[in-house]
């Protein structure tokens, strides 16, 4: 079951994360690290409502922000689609031992479904220009790799971004 997440969960999705990325640092991809993702980046995203936890016998498999607000990193790419009505993809993260088995799937499609239902244009988002699995999986849903973008308290490598127009 994909849900909106709840404060209190909190704890368990930084874990979560966390062992995504000690999982991408044992694969040498230095996407996130210590300051990233943030519980305070978490608060915001409970409070906005766009945090959404995928669940199965009350164990957080997985996580995704869905948010309908524009980073400001994001505005010197050139999009698909005017910036007035995207939805943004962030902090998409699965627990280790379960990746690879569809669950990061499930949370796309939540987000595309979102995105078409509630009328948005297009989806968008960036990935780590080291983590080539990633890009793999964004390009064959149909995601079209724009330009990049810097997060200097990531990395000094680039981030693609992607978008899928709805």
């Amino acid at each position: 079951m994909i849900r909106p997440a709840k404060i209190e969960e909190i704890p368990h999705i930084l874990r979560l994360t966390w062992a995504c990325a000690q999982h991408m640092i044992g694969n040498n991809i230095y996407q996130w690290n210590e300051d990233y993702p943030s519980k305070e980046a978490f608060l915001k995203d409970i409070e906005r409502g766009e945090l959404f936890v995928l669940e199965h016998n009350s164990l957080i498999q997985g996580c995704i922000t869905i948010s309908s607000l524009m980073d400001e990193e994001y505005a010197p790419v050139q999009w698909l689609t005017p910036n007035d009505n995207n939805l943004y993809i962030h902090r998409l993260a699965v627990l280790p031992e379960l990746q690879g088995k569809g669950k990061a799937r499930l949370l796309m499609d939540k987000a595309e479904s979102k995105g078409r239902v509630e009328g948005y244009v297009s989806i968008r988002l960036d990935t780590f220009s080291k983590n080539e699995r990633n890009q793999r999986f964004y390009e064959a849903r149909g995601y079209e790799k724009l330009g990049p973008v810097y997060f200097p308290k990531q990395s000094i490598h680039p981030f693609y971004c992607y978008e899928l127009v709805l």
